[in-house]
């Protein structure tokens, strides 16, 4: 018996979008992937099908939570300086020097 191929998203969109452009057909793209059309024509339908969903606001939350996270980000690394360069200060001001590996 066959196994199943998977096939990413990535590639979906790239055989779909090789349909829409119709330089070719459905029966060449899907032999030259090695998939039935008939499976490469479902994949169109969904792709038309969710296509107005890219102009929509859904990922707004994504992009909030990445501002989010950049800007915590850069609050820790400025956290992370300062307490470096106060502990450094310190080391200096006590004459401890402690060897490292």
């Amino acid at each position: 018996m066959k196994k199943r191929k998977k096939h990413t998203p990535e590639k979906k969109a790239e055989m779909v979008i090789k349909v829409l452009k119709e330089e070719q057909t459905l029966a060449q793209i899907a032999s030259e992937y090695g998939i039935h059309p008939n499976q490469i024509g479902k994949w169109k339908t969904e792709f038309l099908k969710n296509a107005p969903m890219i102009f929509t606001n859904e990922h707004k939350p994504v992009n909030e939570l990445k501002v989010k996270y950049e800007q915590q980000l850069d609050t820790l690394y400025g956290e992370i300086g300062r307490l470096t360069t106060q502990v450094n200060w310190l080391k200096k001001k006590s004459g401890i020097t402690l060897e490292q590996n």
